[in-house]
């Protein structure tokens, strides 16, 4: 069953009723990008008329960066007066969740691909992981980690919805109609989705795949520049017919890549 989350009013909208919603690219584990682009949105929204703000994560705040724990704890306890939230699930998370519930064959490739980073956020020594009884995994990560932040993440959607814009961690496949996509594509897929042009009937925001800079095609917007190891975290911002982008990191660099992006405004 698809799990989606629309936070916007449906039906006619009001015209004093203004809607704006930022999405947040993969974080990974960077505390202090996360810091950084929440202020950037406060500030920009702020700039702005008033409206009916929210903010998609789009998932991946754990792995591969030094703070995966303190990521978590600031988003969980995230409630800012000026916009609601909506929390993607991504494949990190995913793993992570289906370890501790017991599955132990995905520990290996886990912990080379990012997890080694967040257990140590934890406060776990994944070399000391690697030595146990894979069985033995689970148990001391439900130990290390708290309840809250396992519920926390456990909750997380797969979609969300904005007028033309749908927001989702990895992709969608392309041809299914988006009521019947299942979790696997939403968190996982690559090729067969990012290679495809077709209309999706929607703009697909998404993250997940790396690029060097954003993405902007007529179909999808990928914001995935590869914080943890970048230092460039992204958020795109829409509403009505406008969108713009924010970004951490050098102001030359930044304007570098806006400049590769051919069109920021929707096709």
């Amino acid at each position: 069953m698809l799990s989606r989350f629309s936070p916007f009013r449906k039906g006619r909208p009001d015209p004093q009723d203004r809607q704006r919603a930022y999405a947040i690219g993969d974080i990974h584990g960077r505390l202090d990008l996360l810091d950084d682009i929440l202020q950037r949105i406060e500030a920009d929204d702020a700039k702005r008329p008033e409206a009916k703000t929210t903010i998609v994560f789009l998932g991946d705040l754990v792995d591969r960066g030094p703070q995966s724990a303190q990521v978590v704890e600031r988003l969980r306890r995230y409630r800012p007066e000026f916009a609601s939230t909506v929390f993607l699930m991504g494949n990190h998370e995913e793993v992570l969740l289906r370890i501790v519930g017991g599955e132990t064959e995905v520990i290996g490739d886990w912990l080379k691909f990012g997890g080694a980073e967040c257990v140590r956020s934890y406060g776990v020594d994944p070399a000391d992981l690697q030595c146990r009884s894979p069985s033995d995994v689970p148990r001391i990560l439900r130990q290390a980690i708290p309840k809250e932040h396992l519920k926390f993440l456990a909750s997380f959607v797969d979609t969300a919805s904005f007028g033309r814009y749908l927001f989702v961690h990895a992709g969608i496949r392309p041809g299914v109609s988006l009521s019947h996509q299942i979790p696997q594509d939403l968190r996982w897929i690559r090729q067969p989705f990012l290679e495809n042009d077709s209309d999706h009937g929607r703009v697909v925001v998404h993250g997940h795949t790396i690029s060097e800079s954003i993405e902007v095609k007529a179909n999808r917007i990928g914001i995935d520049t590869g914080a943890y190891r970048t230092g460039i975290l992204t958020a795109l911002g829409v509403e009505g017919e406008e969108r713009w982008f924010l970004q951490t990191g050098d102001v030359d660099r930044l304007r570098a890549a806006l400049g590769r992006v051919a069109n920021l405004r929707p096709a």
